[in-house]
């Protein structure tokens, strides 16, 4: 509830701003005078109402990609009539195309990234490094540092939500009925997740969106390692004394790789170089190259079919019916395509076209003016992360790069990671704590996860000195 209020008041605010900056896709328009039009304020209270929703999905049951397509129609319907009643029947076409254009950009590349994430997990991938730490019968103190490290390193990769449910399955295996290890070991996952996704592109969602807009390039991410260490290391030390040093159980629950698995793994990080040398070196999207890599798996896809039913079908080989005891599913690429987060990617949609809608009807020139001019680059970055863990970083670093204010590489440097990491300050503050909360419910809980919050902003606030400190220069 004080989420919502707190959205409604930011609001809120912005309608009672007097100043607007002048930042229409057409000249000619005052977008001053759109703030306080009626199909404005009927647009910007639509959004509110909407995210309220996308916030309460848990308590509901209502995907949060409903609401938010149903709001981003209906305001560039709005947007639509305000700029043809003032005689400009073409900008609000150019200026929606856009949105879509830079949509379908970050559709693409996620959607190659999902399927790639789903055919590892049924190449038993994940599982086998749960089983191979489970099995190690290492003392709860040793797992909650090794899942949190795992989770900081994988999150680069694999993305902090995949790699939070994974470390999470982890945690949840050996900490068993010992509900204080649980928590504590899922908030570390949580933070170190977050952390780790911050210097990567494709750690987080909105690190992707920086970099496809050019605001950092890749090796530059690197920027903000340290940093993105010091975040998740200074509260992992304070919870470490109160993890038990004591022994779980043994678990003699055991998984293997499935064949191929290696070799997907190969081949996403050859897309994931693809995509990189299609940004740094032939100046094309990154999306062109995670498709291109798409058509790696999709001719390895079909070898591991055939492979597999020959392998089974071979009555001479005494080891095929030992390895597959009933004949397996065909690897169907498409499969694989169909099983990626539908409602997480037509939420993106929603929420690009919601703040671009909200754009054209000069919000975001407010809200630039007053956090980038009025307050200053490096205090308006800090409260971006504060805010992200509230509303959701997605919209927060969206609406960002929309008002694209002139600042330092160092401060878009910060952004990037104050967004990153500034959703561990609450469990409902970033995908993967919302995830954890879901698969530990009753256990990983938004009550545990606050009575932490002091040490995590404390982590956060020194992430933050660190940045200022190494990165200087850049600033």
């Amino acid at each position: 509830m004080k989420r919502l209020l707190f959205i409604t008041a930011f609001m809120a605010s912005l309608c009672g701003t007097a100043y607007a900056s002048a930042g229409a896709s057409s000249s000619h328009i005052d977008v001053a005078a759109l703030t306080t039009s009626a199909l404005g304020i009927f647009s910007l209270l639509l959004f509110v109402s909407a995210y309220a929703l996308v916030i309460f999905e848990e308590q509901l049951h209502l995907r949060k990609s409903k609401p938010v397509l149903l709001a981003a129609g209906v305001i560039w319907i709005c947007v639509a009539i305000t700029y043809s009643a003032l005689g400009d029947t073409h900008s609000a076409e150019v200026a929606i195309r856009h949105n879509l254009l830079e949509y379908a950009e970050l559709f693409l590349f996620l959607l190659c990234a999902m399927t790639y994430i789903n055919s590892m997990d049924e190449r038993n991938v994940f599982q086998a490094l749960r089983s191979w730490l489970v099995g190690k019968g290492f003392s709860f103190r040793v797992v909650f540092w090794v899942t949190g490290l795992l989770s900081f390193f994988i999150s680069p990769i694999a993305d902090n939500l995949t790699t939070a449910l994974l470390m999470g399955a982890v945690a949840m295996a050996v900490g068993g009925s010992d509900k204080k290890f649980v928590t504590l070991a899922c908030i570390n996952i949580v933070i170190a997740a977050n952390a780790g996704g911050a210097f990567s592109p494709f750690g987080d969602i909105t690190t992707l969106m920086v970099w496809q807009k050019g605001k950092v390039q890749f090796a530059e991410f690197f920027a903000i390692f340290i940093p993105s260490v010091v975040n998740w290391i200074v509260p992992a030390i304070f919870m470490n004394f109160a993890v038990a040093n004591k022994q779980p159980k043994a678990s003699g629950d055991t998984k293997t790789m499935k064949l191929g698995a290696k070799r997907i793994i190969v081949l996403f990080l050859l897309t994931i170089a693809t995509a990189v040398s299609f940004h740094n070196f032939l100046h094309l999207p990154p999306a062109t190259g995670m498709m291109l890599g798409l058509g790696y798996l999709g001719f390895f896809s079909y070898y591991l079919k055939k492979k597999e039913h020959r392998n089974y079908d071979v009555d001479d080989n005494p080891l095929a019916h030992q390895t597959y005891k009933t004949q397996p599913h065909p690897f169907d690429l498409f499969r694989k395509i169909a099983r990626a987060e539908w409602d997480t990617l037509l939420f993106f949609y929603g929420v690009i076209l919601c703040v671009g809608g909200l754009s054209q009807f000069g919000y975001l020139a407010m809200v630039s003016n007053f956090l980038y001019h009025d307050l200053g680059a490096t205090t308006a970055n800090v409260m971006v992360g504060i805010l992200s863990a509230i509303v959701d970083n997605i919209p927060v670093m969206f609406a960002v790069l929309t008002m694209d204010p002139t600042m330092s590489h160092g401060q878009w440097l910060l952004v990037t990671l104050t967004a990153g990491v500034g959703g561990s300050l609450l469990s409902i503050g970033s995908a993967a704590g919302v995830a954890l909360m879901g698969s530990a419910r009753g256990i990983y809980t938004f009550g545990a996860h606050l009575k932490w919050t002091p040490v995590i902003a404390l982590g956060y606030a020194a992430s933050i000195a660190a940045h200022l400190l190494i990165n200087a220069g850049h600033m």
